[in-house]
């Protein structure tokens, strides 16, 4: 594995690589969300879930995630009040708008597995983006009873405003229209994950753009990726990478940052926060 450049070396190299390549394949983690503010611990958790965090014991949102609450209308209330701040909030720094600015006049796509939107919200075209583990603001059958997704934005909205001593009004708790059961998240946790149309149909545009840049000068940009899901965008970048000898991979991720002896000549890794890098190559 390679070690990381210093900040500046790396920026100016990145900067060299963004300039001479045709399309740029952009595969963003957690930790992108994390460097425009998205942070699910410390004081942003406290301030909006200090009543769970007492009653349950946990101390930050992905653990809240995860925990069994005492009825649907508290873990509706956890959801609403999760859905509505990461989903239906902007991040208070605009690492994704500077990130848009980088590629905007190029050829570029965008594979994530993160589910706040984020990209979207910033100005990224919604054909150019595949958010492979499901959106914060779609609800599905909890037994996956049928193949389809809902918006939730509305009923969020709702339950963030009508809730009462941690639980929502029972009659805003949502059912599945088909079998009856309750409605979940549509995050991918089990194999009960729906994938919908619009999945395959981002999935598909996804394929054909790998498809057409397999053999030009391409640069695949990975930001924030850690090791929970290599599989999705890590392992496939550096297999990408490795098997174009015009390709170039630049990974910039605080504390993560290194890529396979295989393809060390023609790879950058910047150990720094992204949002700073970003808008020092700007």
């Amino acid at each position: 594995m390679r070690t990381s450049a210093d900040m500046e070396n790396g920026v100016e190299k990145v900067r060299e690589m963004l300039g001479r390549a045709d399309a740029v394949l952009i595969g963003a983690g957690a930790g992108l969300s994390v460097s425009a503010g998205f942070t699910y611990d410390g004081e942003r958790f406290r301030e909006n879930f200090a009543d769970f965090e007492k009653k349950y014991g946990f101390h930050d949102m992905y653990t809240g995630g995860f925990c069994r609450f005492d009825s649907l209308e508290e873990q509706w209330a956890y959801w609403s009040r999760f859905i509505f701040l990461n989903r239906y909030n902007d991040p208070p720094k605009p690492v994704y708008q500077d990130l848009y600015s980088l590629v905007r006049e190029k050829d570029y796509f965008v594979l994530t597995t993160n589910v706040d939107h984020c990209f979207q919200k910033a100005g990224f075209d919604k054909k150019r983006l595949f958010y492979t583990q499901g959106d914060y603001g779609l609800w599905q059958c909890s037994k996956a009873c049928h193949q389809k997704t809902y918006d939730n934005e509305d009923a969020v909205r709702q339950m963030v405003a009508r809730q009462e001593n941690m639980a929502v009004p029972s009659e805003l708790v949502p059912y599945c229209p088909v079998c009856g059961a309750p409605m979940t998240m549509n995050l991918r946790a089990d194999d009960l994950f729906v994938q919908d149309e619009g999945w395959y149909a981002a999935a598909g545009r996804y394929d054909d753009f790998v498809r057409r840049h397999r053999d030009t000068e391409i640069l695949y940009l990975e930001l924030g990726v850690g090791m929970n899901t290599p599989g999705i965008i890590k392992y496939p970048f550096w297999q990408m990478t490795y098997q174009n000898p015009k390709a170039a991979y630049v990974c910039i991720n605080y504390g993560e940052a290194y890529a396979p002896r295989e393809i060390v000549r023609r790879s950058v890794c910047v150990n720094s926060d992204i949002g700073e890098v970003i808008r020092t190559i700007r």
